[in-house]
Formats: structure tokens, C-alpha cells, sequence
């Protein structure tokens, strides 16, 4: 039976809007079909019970959506007003059902991701143990790469200054892009990293969907002998039969996922062997939730995992994977929280705080745009 203190009393939203300190660029702004990213919008949900304790999630649009999905949690958070936050499952059913006609991927999970992740902080909580020891850890510290340091605006000289800084801080790993319309200066870029790293450092390119089939063939060929750690999202993060040649033809690994919004779109792609790597986000396709289901799916797929963006998050969840994963490094989030993650020799180490173990930062509420509180 459920106990009074276990049902939700209050849910605080918040519209927060994180401006990075330069404008960032990827392919997808050389070769037109975007403009530099220069602030992050995310969605807060605060969700605490009659009993006084207290769970946080979040969502996030990297461009357009902020404050769509800011508009459908508002809509739809008065679902969760007094019901019992131990049924997870079923309240992540609830709220999607709720905004069905507009789809059960997309913005509207994603604004379901915020509440999801929330009720998780607080189930961990309650059990006093972090989110990765609540769901069944397989380790207490996860591979760490670093992608912030190597993006397209900044010069090659700039991304290996970026690089060695990553190395001296205890990152495991690095990535850069690629996808250049000039693949000669994409080439010239992928050498420079190798011989500034050698080859011991794990190194990954992502060209953020920028290739056709033919170029990503090409460019994967003259990669090998860099010997990658992956090559991420060569083609359209829809094209999954493209992915899966890919795959077969290359020796270095195919990753790819980071776009798709639902765990259907996920399982399409397992389905067609188009990822040796599949990189999930949490809040994109709907929260831990359904994440844990797309997990269990790829470990049975014997896939390696390793989640986009979102560390604070992505951490606990690699942790608890079979196969030994990797989570991506961004310190951008860093000033909307109180605590630091820790950094050591390649790996990332789960926080013993419970939950997630993170808080919202008075810088955090300095940029806050927007607020609604519900309650009973």
C-alpha cells in the first residue's frame, strides 16, 4: 500500500538558458544547414513528495525546442500531482499518453525526461545510494573521453593545446570533428591529433552526419590507419542500412544514435547492424526510463555503449552496463551545478552522493528565464 509521504505533492519547473562562452561550430554549420551553437536551453524539473524529499532532472536543446519542451512539461505536469512516485514505468506511460497526439518521440519525450530522470534521483535518494548502485553497477568508475576541446571552430593548433590540457586532467580519450566539405583539411586534422597524441590515446572523429555513402566510404578507408577508437555519425543518423555497410566494410568501429528520439528508432537501428557503438541520450529519447530498456536491448546485441553529452547523467547509467562503456566529457554543465565530477587516470568516478548526486547552482537560477510550480 502506498504511504502518504511516497505521493507527489510539488513539481517546480524551471527554463534555463546556459550561454557558452564562444560560438561553437561543427560540420553542420560548414557546410550551411546550421548556425554556431552559442547557448544551451534546458528544462529543469523538481519533483518533491508530502514527505519532504526532493528528486531533480533535465532535458535539453542544443538550438531550436527550449522552450517547446519548457511549454509541454507545463502542460502536462499536473499528471503526476498525487500519485505514487515509486511507479516509475507507469507515470512515464501516464505523461506520454497525455501528449500522444503529438507523438510519442521527439520533443514531447524529451520534455517527459526531465520528470523521468527526476523521479529516479528521487527513488535513489530514498534508498540513500547513488543512481548506478540503485540500478546494479558493474563498476564504480566509467572511460572518459573529451569532445568540448575539439570542435571545428577552433584551429588545429588550439584543438591539441585542448587535447594535452584533457590528458593532464585525467581524460581517457579524445575526440574531434570532422566532416569538413574539404576532406583534405579533415585528413590533415585527424594527422596532426594522432602525431600529437601517439598512438597509445584513444581517438575518435565524428563528422555529425555530414557524408554520403560514397565520401563516408572514402574517408573511412583513408582513417584506418589511424586507428581510431570509432568513427561517429558518418552519415544521416537515419540511414541505418547505409550505417550497417559502413560497418561491415571498416575495421575501425561505426558509432552512431545521439540523434534519434525514441528507443523504436534505436532497435531499428540494432535491427539493421548499423552501429558497432551506439550512443544513446537519456533526456532525447525520454529519460532513464526508457533508457534502461534500449540498454538491455544493445548489451543483448553485444553493442558497446557510449552515451552523448550529458555526464551528469550518462555516468551512472554506463556504470550499470554489462560491457565495459564509455561516457563523453563537456565541462559546459559544470557552472549550472554545485559539485565537480572526478577525473582520474582515463576514468570517470560514479559520486557515492545519493542519486545523481548533483544541485542546482545559484548561477543556475541567475539565467533561469522561466518558472511554474504546481501543487495539489
Amino acid at each position: 500500500m502506498t504511504k502518504p509521504l511516497d505521493r507527489i505533492a510539488v513539481i517546480r519547473l524551471s527554463s534555463v538558458r546556459l550561454p557558452l562562452s564562444a560560438p561553437v561550430s561543427d560540420a553542420k554549420v560548414l557546410t550551411g544547414r546550421q548556425r554556431p551553437m552559442t547557448e544551451i536551453a534546458f528544462l529543469f524539473a523538481e519533483i518533491g513528495t508530502e514527505g519532504g524529499l526532493e528528486g531533480i532532472g533535465f532535458a535539453y536543446s542544443k538550438r531550436a525546442g527550449g522552450p517547446g519542451q519548457y511549454a509541454h512539461a507545463c502542460e502536462i505536469a499536473r499528471e503526476l500531482i498525487g500519485e505514487d512516485v515509486n511507479d516509475i514505468p507507469r507515470l512515464w506511460e501516464k505523461l506520454v499518453w497525455a501528449g500522444a497526439s503529438v507523438g510519442r518521440s521527439g520533443l514531447a519525450v524529451q520534455a517527459i525526461a526531465a520528470f523521468d530522470t527526476a523521479l529516479w534521483d528521487l527513488k535513489a535518494k530514498r534508498a540513500g545510494l547513488p543512481l548506478a548502485k540503485l540500478l546494479g553497477a558493474h563498476r564504480d568508475s566509467v572511460r572518459c573521453y573529451n569532445t568540448s576541446g575539439g570542435f571545428l571552430h577552433a584551429p588545429v593548433g588550439e584543438v591539441l593545446e585542448n587535447a594535452s590540457a584533457a590528458l593532464e586532467r585525467g581524460i581517457g580519450g579524445i575526440k574531434i570533428k570532422v566532416g569538413q566539405p574539404d576532406t583534405r583539411a579533415d585528413l590533415a586534422r585527424v594527422r596532426a591529433v594522432r602525431e600529437h597524441l601517439g598512438d597509445g590515446v584513444p581517438l575518435m572523429v565524428d563528422a555529425n552526419q555530414q557524408w554520403d555513402r560514397p565520401t563516408a566510404a572514402r574517408m573511412g578507408r583513408a582513417l584506418e590507419e589511424y586507428g581510431l577508437t570509432w568513427i561517429e555519425e558518418p552519415l544521416d543518423a537515419y540511414d541505418s542500412a547505409g550505417h550497417a555497410a559502413l560497418a561491415a566494410a571498416l575495421d575501425t568501429p561505426v558509432a552512431t544514435g545521439e540523434m534519434l528520439t525514441s528507443v523504436a528508432e534505436h532497435a531499428e537501428l540494432i535491427r539493421a547492424g548499423g552501429a558497432d557503438i551506439i550512443q544513446p541520450d537519456a533526456p532525447r529519447i525520454g529519460g532513464i526510463t526508457p533508457f534502461l530498456r534500449l540498454a538491455a536491448l544493445a548489451e543483448h546485441h553485444r553493442l558497446q555503449l557510449a552515451p552523448h553529452f550529458a555526464m551528469e547523467i550518462h555516468l551512472h547509467l554506463a556504470a550499470a552496463y554489462g560491457l565495459e562503456p564509455w561516457v563523453e566529457h563537456f565541462e559546459w554543465l559544470e557552472p549550472l551545478f554545485q559539485e565537480r565530477l572526478e577525473i582520474r587516470d582515463g576514468r570517470m568516478l560514479v559520486p557515492d552522493r545519493p542519486g545523481l548526486g548533483f544541485t542546482l547552482s545559484e548561477q543556475a537560477a541567475q539565467w533561469t528565464v522561466e518558472r511554474r510550480e504546481l501543487t495539489g
